[in-house]
């Protein structure tokens, strides 16, 4: 039985303005086309609502990526936490604040994400860079 601990931090430029960044988030289409994993996607984007992708691991399993927002603020931030099940196992707890801030005529996205990672389901370094190919996800949803 192990606990790992973890912290990082993504920034992304992006060149759109923060409030079409931040809609690329709040709209249930969009948010589907570039964090999905080729499963199911449902969004309540709203202070309580919740946030559910189902799809599959590389090997077959079965996984689940639940999230519950507190904090949203228009154009300006996210707050969320979330889990991770492979195959009704928990495998990672996590609260990630997402920020947005103008720079020049687009936007400066900085992720930060705290986790704990249970029992080896899931690794830290792949969560980092999952969450990285999902950011860039996002800049490909907005050059479209």
């Amino acid at each position: 039985m192990t606990v790992t601990h973890t912290t990082f931090a993504l920034e992304r430029s992006y060149a759109a303005k923060p409030a079409r960044v931040f809609a690329a988030w709040a709209d249930p289409a969009a948010k589907a086309r570039w964090f999905g994993s080729g499963g199911t996607h449902e969004l309540d984007f709203r202070a309580g609502g919740r946030e559910l992708t189902r799809g599959r691991t590389p090997d077959g399993r079965d996984l689940a990526f639940a999230s519950v927002y507190h904090d949203i603020v228009r154009d300006r931030r996210i707050v969320y936490s979330s889990t991770l099940t492979v195959v009704d196992t928990l495998a990672t707890v996590s609260t990630t604040t997402v920020e947005f801030a103008a720079e020049g005529e687009g936007t400066l996205l900085t992720l930060t994400e705290q986790a704990t990672f249970l029992d080896g389901g899931e690794e830290p370094g792949w969560r980092e860079q999952g969450t990285g190919d999902w950011l860039a996800g996002l800049g490909e949803e907005l050059r479209a």
